[in-house]
């Protein structure tokens, strides 16, 4: 509420039921102080005061101007309302103050967030999904059965149990005089031993009552010694980390509650007012540390470094003597031969012509076809050559035998 120094306070202890403003149990549930049902539970404690008069009773209006305090704190002006997501480790009590002095959820939020309550509570060894709000009168909504919002948990149970019997609790079950409704049961992984077994059995109800999982369970034979709880309505656990909070975005508030939440009091934008950044490691953060700014150093960091002769292939050892590798197909001859020339043919030899070969008349020649000529000329034959260079036939001059008869 807005404190105005030139009002005089004065007169009864608020406003007649009958009278003008709003009621302070709604007022206080806006500026996310606690629930309606809270706030008349902190009125008959005596920790709510109006313009510096303690109330007895929540039949109280208030008017622009009044000033609120809970616990000797100044109540601000109501914020639109604001969601978000927390995964509540084990070992933590949901409540702002716990009298035995243990952790609470509250104390292990960051910095920065609104003053929250939770929707719902969880056991201390409980973990999972734990919603909190600003808005006290949303908190209460999603709590009522009525609104059917679905729970589900997942469940770590010891001891033996059939499928059949889980499926009785559809139709509710009485526990110590407490009637609860519909649950869903199913046994997701069972591990016999020696002693019993454990089992993984998820768990999905739409009231939440206190202990309700446990004590159904404990109701069948089933001892839990681990609970999870993954969704509560459509929200849900997911990869959020331990400890950690996420603020719903507004869309997600107006498409979802806009018939819960006055229209004064939706949340508008598209993107959440809180978020926290993630968190960098210790080596990302000496290496930024350790960075240098020039320029020469930009570049030598942009140019990739490579060890010595890492893109050139080992050189395989080979005997000595032995001709060099040449690439299968590739057609070429080895040039390194005295007299050849690259294209492995001998030093001036004729180049080849195209089209249909003729014989070449020349009188150290050899035909078409022949062995090609080395490199001291034509090799002559050992008979003299007759006509047309064609070796006569017939016996060698000189004597000799002739053939035969």
């Amino acid at each position: 509420m807005v404190h105005d120094p030139l009002r005089t306070p004065g007169g009864d202890e608020g406003q007649s039921p009958e009278g003008g403003g709003e009621r302070i149990a709604k007022a206080l549930a806006r500026a996310g102080v606690a629930s309606r049902r809270e706030v008349e539970r902190l009125i008959a404690e005596g920790r709510v005061a109006i313009n510096g008069r303690t109330l007895t009773t929540p039949a109280v209006r208030i008017d622009a101007g009044d000033i609120l305090t809970v616990d000797g704190e100044v109540v601000g002006e109501p914020e639109p309302v604001r969601l978000f997501r927390y995964h509540k480790p084990s070992g933590l009590v949901t409540s702002h103050k716990d009298p035995q002095g243990r952790p609470t959820v509250f104390q292990a939020l960051p910095q920065g967030l609104p003053r929250l309550i939770s929707v719902g509570r969880l056991d201390l060894t409980t973990e999972g999904l734990l919603l909190l709000t600003n808005d006290g009168g949303l908190a209460r909504a999603l709590e009522l059965p009525s609104t059917g919002l679905v729970r589900r948990y997942r469940a770590r149970a010891f001891g033996r149990i059939t499928q059949d019997r889980l499926d009785a609790l559809k139709a509710g079950v009485t526990v110590d005089g407490v009637r609860y409704g519909p649950i869903e049961a199913v046994i997701d992984k069972a591990r016999d031993g020696a002693s019993g077994a454990n089992l993984w059995i998820t768990v999905t109800l739409s009231e939440g009552k206190n202990r309700e999982v446990r004590k159904v369970l404990e109701s069948v034979g089933l001892k839990v010694n681990r609970l999870i709880r993954l969704a509560y309505g459509p929200f849900a656990l997911s990869t959020l980390p331990p400890g950690e909070i996420e603020e719903v975005g507004p869309r997600v508030i107006r498409e979802l509650f806009s018939d819960l939440i006055p229209p004064e009091d939706l949340p508008r934008g598209d993107k959440p007012k809180w978020s926290r950044r993630a968190p960098v490691s210790e080596k990302r953060r000496e290496a930024a540390s350790e960075a240098v700014t020039s320029p020469e150093a930009a570049a030598d960091r942009a140019r990739p470094a490579y060890k010595p002769g890492w893109a050139r292939p080992k050189a395989k050892a080979r005997p000595a003597g032995a001709r060099p590798l040449r690439k299968p197909g590739s057609g070429r001859k080895d040039a390194a031969r005295p007299g050849m020339t690259d294209m492995g043919k001998p030093a001036g030899a004729p180049k080849a012509r195209s089209g249909p070969t003729r014989a070449v008349k020349s009188s150290g020649s050899p035909p078409v076809g022949g062995r090609p000529p080395g490199p001291r000329g034509p090799k002559r034959s050992a008979s003299p050559p007759g006509r047309n260079g064609a070796p006569r036939k017939g016996p060698p001059k000189g004597g000799g035998r002739g053939p035969r008869g």
